[in-house]
This record gives C-alpha cells, structure tokens and sequence, in this order.
C-alpha cells in the first residue's frame, strides 16, 4: 500500500462559494486516495498568515485557493516540498477595473504561479493567463456541482409571460446594471415576464416585474427549476471573461434553457440551439427570450440537453478523479 501523504490546504475562507465547489469536495476523494487534507483559513494579519505558511515543511504539500503571494510569503511558502495553486478567477483584474491588470495583482499572479509545482485554473483562458505569467506546469479543471442537488425542471408547457431566473451574489449583481436597459426592453416587449433574483441583494428594474429571493443552499435548485429561462449577462471586458461560468451550470443542472453574452466560459458552456442562445445587443436579448417563451418544446429540448451535459461533463463525480490525479502526481 502507497504511504499516504499530507496535503495542507490554506485558503482565504472555507465557506466560500468557490471553496465549497473547488476544493471541499475533493477532500473525502483525496483521503480515498491517501491524501489527507488539513484545511486552514489564513488569518487576517500578515504576520500570523506566515505563522501559518511556515507549517508548510510539516506537509507534503500545500494547496493554495486563490490566494496570491506577497514577495513575504513567497519566502515562507518557498519551504513547501510542492505547491499547487488553484484560482478560478481573473485574479489578476480588479472587479471596478476590469478593462486592464492592476500592476499590483499581476506582480503577485506572477511570482505565485512562478513557484507552484502545479497551477489547476478554472478555464483554458485562465490557464492560458497562468501560462503567460510563467506557470511550469497548468492544468483546467472547471468549477463543477453536485447535480444531485438540483432536480431538473420536469413541466415545460408553460406558453408566454416567460419567468427568468438569475442567481449570483451582491457583488456579481453589480454585472446586471449595464444591462437594466435591456431588462427594461424585456419587461415593455414581453407584458408578463418576470425576472427572480436568487442572491443576497435585491434588483428593482423599471417596467419588470422583480422577485427578490434570498439565497439559501439548500433551496437554490429547487427556486431555479421554477423558472423558465436561466440568464447570465455580462460585459465584455478582460475581467469577465475570466469568470468561469458557474452560475450558468447551475440552469443546466436545472434543466433550463440558458441565455447568455457570449463571454468567457458562458460562451462555450451555452451551444447555440443546443442548451441555450447567445444574445448581445437588447434586441437580440428581447428576440431570444421571445422565441423560447414561445416554444416549450425547444426550453424543453435545450433544458435536457444541458442537464446532460453537466451530468456528463461537470459533476462532482466526474471531476474528482481528474482532480484527484493531478494532485497526486504533483505530491509524487
């Protein structure tokens, strides 16, 4: 039997939703496999962070999420035996700035992706960044779910007044105000449509009817097969193509048919007349919603279609293995 090994996991905050879908579901996997994780949340002053950092020679390795490296904590985590860096996000970008790097955030990107063994990016764009800031060796692995959790639309037959779901956080919220214009034109076009809003901030838009709901776990996928429609709008901007398309995994998981801006992962994740449309401008966006309020079977076609998908290409227990390996082979 192979010597098990110890894996140290540091990251900024457990509860976090991109800890919750990146990592803790590796870690009963991991441990299947001999790997056993000790999960630590970095305290919140730089000198007990390093505290923390120089446990790093007790491991066989650590994983950093998302964190990057002060030129300080480069000098601590130089220790570790092997450091993995896993980051599904334009870290790179500040979300107010996103049109270009912020010099800072790069020259951190860059030294931390510089000394990982191993850099486990969210999507190929990502890890193209990772490649460019002086990766040795990176990897994708896409955010994925549990689609267990989410029991799929079943009824389609619903004609008109189309309801729209969209789920996200206070701060992904911001991302709809450039198109309230848009959701306006919806609300004008289509008398009847609503939008719900599932997160921790509510949206009021003029001329549509808004549902704010706040956002529980273990209720996301039951309000989101509610809804008729998925929409994941965002501006075109270097930041946001960096985002990794999570929210649009969970329409699919729902069974919903998707509309979104062609960017970033969205793009790739909703197929045209497969699991969803793309829309740019507000008429393409009025167009695509009209046309899927229209025709239950076509929501219907493109709902399953991309429940398949996600069971087939993004579940948790399909990514485990995937994960699970490149760990591994980086702690060998």
């Amino acid at each position: 039997m192979a010597e098990s090994k110890r894996l140290l996991i540091l990251t900024r905050d457990r509860a976090n939703a991109a800890f919750r879908q990146r990592i803790e579901p590796y870690l009963g996997p991991l441990a299947a496999r001999g790997i056993v994780a000790e999960v630590v949340e970095l305290a919140a002053g730089p000198w007990a962070q390093r505290g923390q950092m120089l446990r790093a020679r007790d491991f066989d390795g650590v994983l950093l999420h998302r964190k990057t490296l002060s030129w300080w904590d480069a000098r601590h985590l130089a220790r570790a035996r092997r450091l993995i860096y896993d980051f599904d996000d334009a870290v790179m970008y500040q979300a107010r700035a996103p049109e270009r790097p912020h010099a800072g955030r790069l020259r951190r990107f860059r030294r931390t992706v510089g000394l990982a063994d191993l850099v486990i990016a969210g999507s190929p764009l990502l890890a193209t960044h990772a490649d460019l800031a002086g990766a040795w060796q990176s990897e994708v692995v896409p955010t994925g779910l549990d689609a267990r959790r989410f029991a799929p639309r079943e009824d389609y037959s619903r004609h008109g007044s189309p309801h729209l779901v969209w789920i996200g956080s206070r701060s992904t919220l911001k991302q709809l105000e450039p198109f309230r214009p848009t959701l306006e034109e919806i609300g004008r076009t289509l008398p009847g449509a609503s939008l719900r809003i599932i997160a921790d901030a509510q949206l009021h838009v003029d001329g549509l009817r808004i549902e704010n709901v706040p956002w529980r776990l273990q209720d996301e996928g039951r309000l989101l097969a509610q809804g008729d429609i998925g929409i994941a709008p965002l501006p075109d901007t270097p930041y946001t193509r960096g985002k990794c398309g999570f929210k649009v995994l969970q329409y699919m998981a729902a069974g919903l048919p998707v509309v979104t801006s062609p960017v970033g992962a969205n793009a790739e994740y909703v197929r045209p007349e497969e699991t969803g449309l793309h829309a740019g401008p507000a008429e393409e966006w009025v167009a695509a919603v009209g046309r899927l309020a229209a025709k239950p079977a076509l929501r219907e076609r493109m709902g399953r279609a991309g429940r398949r998908r996600v069971e087939r290409e993004f579940d948790f227990a399909v990514l485990a293995p995937v994960f699970c390996e490149l760990v591994a082979a980086a702690l060998a």
